[in-house]
């Protein structure tokens, strides 16, 4: 156990957390607090204002229209920023904010010095602009020197100085983030419209292949692999092997079936399934560069064109009538549909799947008790990371979705862990790539990038934002369930003692 009883870890096969990266942050909002003052504010004001006192439930309506989004930015601002940590069990040692940052703007610097907390916001897009850097950090890192030997190893090192920012950094609302939300976000979540799809996954997807692989490696797979030994730290190539392992047994891929995998990337599952399991793959992306690509791997891995491809078209239009596939995939492309179409989209999988067909379901997501800093970390990645990847939600929405859609649970298995190990090698490869990428890309693609790597290391394995695996089929009474124990993982247990039977 490390300082008052917050325990570490010690295992090569993550970037461990230091004690200062366990610091608990400010708590969501209570919604019932928020739904009483949106209601009462307006009725106050009825009462107070001479203007309108004398006006009727109308007017009311009109106060509470007028007031509602106001006292809601209100609430927000003064809960975010004096609301009390989930708890104080890490204490923070309250070094000035010059020994973690450099401060190059003289208008940040005479805003923010000493003790005085930068809001995180404020931070990350004045680091995009170089207005800021980080500091290289050689004093040890911890908040009792009895009880951490935690020492920064590389000077100025993004993700080292990240594990520290409940020290430095404000975990609050700002009006550049309300206004992002109310004129940005919230639009696009209501539009969700072909066009704006297709826009913001070309431009995000079709930047380069190059750009992806200088941290996504030769794998080139976008989503989080599985971590299989604590011992030691396994390759990227090695955790993106074992998680292609494991979709395909729980899918219980056979040779005869047809996959059908639905955001596939750059084709590695697809490729990789048809290699080893000699089923027929059709692999659907909106990504022209993704489409190239992925044929071309399916062909330099001895693939047959005719019975696995790449297809560009957006997943509204996947080939295929009812029941066309066997089994279906989707790994980290549902949070692109958005909310609103979400339903849409499981019941269009529903109507695509074999009657007697599973459906792996691989989603990124929020906890529902979330922290401030899960929000804004989270409007930090719509913004700049995946524009309109606004459904990444909580297990228990997505659970609901999938079974109002019509499918029953097999089974779940909760990865956020082993997200943070893969981005973590990720983080690595793009900082062996610093110079290419700013040569060609520009420095500021390379700090928006590195800062995002490097905190969602931190935010994955805090729980912030987890990913999420259910493996599905159609809850129909013919369904042959039996037939999915020998592939149904989780029950199939390696005792760690000698059992004997309780007489």
């Amino acid at each position: 156990m490390s300082y008052y009883s917050v325990r570490k870890t010690d295992t090569p096969a993550i970037k461990n957390a230091p004690l200062e990266g366990l610091a608990e942050g400010n708590g969501s909002f209570n919604n019932v607090h928020l739904a009483i003052l949106v209601i009462v504010v307006p009725w106050l004001a009825k009462r107070v204002l001479p203007v309108v006192n004398r006006g009727g439930f109308k007017t009311y309506l009109f106060m509470l229209v007028l007031l509602g989004v106001p006292t809601t930015i209100a609430y927000w601002t003064a809960m975010s920023a004096f609301g009390r940590r989930k708890n104080e069990k890490i204490l923070l040692p309250g070094r000035a904010i010059e020994e973690y940052l450099t401060i190059n703007d003289e208008e940040l610097k005479k805003k923010y010095h000493g003790t005085n907390k930068i809001p995180m916001q404020v931070f990350h897009d004045a680091y995009f602009e170089g207005k800021i850097d980080f500091k290289g950090i050689h004093f040890m890192a911890s908040y009792h020197i009895k009880f951490c030997t935690h020492y920064s190893t590389r000077p100025g090192d993004v993700l080292d100085i990240l594990e520290q920012r409940h020290d430095w950094a404000k975990m609050v609302m700002t009006p550049e983030l309300f206004k992002y939300v109310l004129f940005t976000l919230i639009p696009e979540v209501i539009k969700h419209t072909e066009e704006q799809d297709s826009e913001q996954v070309r431009d995000h997807y079709d930047r380069g292949d190059d750009f992806y692989g200088w941290f996504l490696g030769p794998r080139m797979i976008y989503t989080s692999g599985v971590v299989t030994d604590l011992t030691r730290e396994e390759t990227l190539e090695e955790l993106q092997d074992n998680k292609l392992k494991v979709v395909c047994e729980k899918l219980d891929l056979k040779p005869e079936d047809h996959l059908l995998d639905i955001g596939c990337g750059w084709g590695t599952l697809a490729a990789f399934a048809h290699k080893n399991y000699g089923c027929k793959v059709t692999g659907v992306t909106l990504a022209r560069n993704q489409t190239a690509f992925g044929n071309e791997r399916i062909l330099k891995n001895g693939g047959d064109p005719d019975r696995a491809k790449i297809v560009c078209t957006d997943a509204r239009y996947i080939p295929g009538g009812r029941g066309a596939y066997t089994k279906i995939a989707s790994l980290e492309m549902a949070e692109h549909v958005g909310i609103r179409r979400y339903q849409s989209f499981l019941r269009q999988v529903y109507n695509l799947l074999d009657d007697d067909g599973v459906f792996f379901f691989q989603v990124a997501g929020l906890r529902p008790h979330w922290q401030y800093e899960d929000l804004i970390w989270g409007l930090f990645m719509n913004k700049y990371i995946f524009p309109g990847a606004d459904a990444s939600c909580s297990l228990g929405w997505v659970v609901s979705q999938v079974e109002k859609a019509g499918f029953e649970v097999k089974n779940i298995d909760v990865l956020g862990v082993h997200y943070s190990a893969t981005i973590y090698r990720w983080y690595k490869n793009w900082l062996a790539n610093k110079d290419a990428v700013i040569e060609k890309y520009g420095d500021r693609w390379y700090r928006i990038w590195v800062f995002f790597l490097a905190y969602s290391v931190i935010i994955a394995r805090n729980g912030g934002s987890s990913v999420f695996q259910l493996t599905l089929h159609k809850n129909l009474n013919a369904y042959p369930r039996i037939l999915g124990v020998p592939n149904h993982n989780s029950i199939h247990v390696t005792p760690k003692v000698e059992i004997s039977p309780v007489e």
